[in-house]
């Protein structure tokens, strides 16, 4: 058997096709949400709305199962990018507030596929949702001029985003000093070039959007590598381009440049190369995704302004938003135990 693997290896580099061979990787293992929101004072009304992962090619969602005290429960979608949002809701005179919320994942890693030759027809408007500018996304002014410049003399599609890519490995860096995973506040990043996930990935997003690039950033958490892991503080964002003829294209520079940060490379080393290949259009299975779009409003609404993303819990009491970025105060804690 063993010598019959290692011929066919053989013959897939012979024939120049390893690109497309897909490698099943997987991690799986129980998601734990526990929220306990009973330290608030009573006389005011609790609402919570958490992310709620859904099964795709990539990811398997199932034994899933809610339980606490709260007067209200349902699982709902917002109006514009589908996403699914577990929501509950205390009223003023309750005491205990508690949720728990778990599921079994079982994730897969995305390696890059065949690239089509030639771009196939498209129709930008199908798309029109990913190439319009966000609040803290524009795709005019500065932006737009940055993106043509890094894009001048790029005809297609793949290689306006790979420009892209390439600019923000080499010209952003991860700035450990940033609060959660960054706001992605595209005009104050170009000027200032570091941030973390949603920084570097609102960046690609951005630019590709300015260059008429359909594009995303997705919101998940990181699986745990150990086999019993707290992961609350383990969020992750990554971006993903639409390209015709082959479907959403996954990009993380982001974790480019934290491998580079974590592990002191250069933009010349050996191994840096090795990454920007990896997440050009591949991605591991430590991951999973729970929601994308910017600018969300909830369903039901919540009463503060529109989520600029939703990859963290999000509260209310007396319509008051908690800081999510706390998970110690909001309070919450994310677990994750392997199977």
């Amino acid at each position: 058997m063993k010598k019959c693997i290692i011929m066919v290896f053989g013959l897939l580099l012979i024939m120049g096709i390893m690109e497309s061979t897909v490698f099943c990787i997987e991690r799986s293992g129980l998601v734990t949400f526990n929220v306990d929101l009973s330290a608030y004072q009573t006389g005011k009304e609790v609402r919570l709305w958490l992310p709620y992962p859904i099964s795709d090619q990539c990811q398997l969602i199932s034994n899933i199962n809610i339980r606490g005290d709260y007067s209200e429960m349902g699982v709902y979608t917002d109006r514009v990018y589908s996403n699914s949002i577990l929501y509950a809701q205390w009223p003023k005179n309750k005491k205990s507030r508690k949720l728990e919320f778990f599921f079994f994942v079982k994730r897969k890693e995305i390696r890059r596929r065949t690239i089509p030759r030639s771009e196939p027809c498209w129709n930008p408007s199908d798309y029109s949702m990913y190439l319009r500018g966000t609040s803290l996304g524009p795709v005019t002014g500065s932006v737009k001029e940055l993106s043509d410049r890094i894009t001048k003399g790029k005809k297609t599609v793949y290689q306006k985003a790979k420009a892209i890519y390439d600019w923000i490995c080499e010209n952003m860096y991860r700035d450990p000093k940033t609060i959660g995973c960054g706001k992605g506040d595209v005009c104050r990043l170009l000027v200032t070039r570091g941030g973390k996930c949603t920084d570097i990935s609102s960046v690609f997003v951005a630019l590709a959007r300015a260059a008429g690039v359909p594009a995303r950033e997705l919101f998940g958490i990181r699986l745990g590598k150990k086999p019993v892991q707290k992961i609350t503080k383990w969020q992750h964002c990554w971006a993903e381009f639409f390209l015709p003829g082959y479907g959403w294209f996954s990009v993380d520079p982001a974790d480019v440049r934290k491998a580079m940060l974590v592990e002191h490379l250069t933009l010349q080393d050996p191994k840096t190369k090795q990454y920007r290949d990896l997440f050009w259009g591949g991605l591991d299975a430590y991951r999973f995704v729970v929601a994308h779009g910017r600018d969300i409003v909830l369903n039901p609404p919540q009463q503060g302004p529109p989520l600029n993303t939703f990859g963290y819990p999000y509260a209310e009491v007396g319509g008051v938003p908690l800081d999510f970025y706390k998970p110690e105060s909001f309070s919450y804690r994310i677990m994750y135990v392997e199977k």
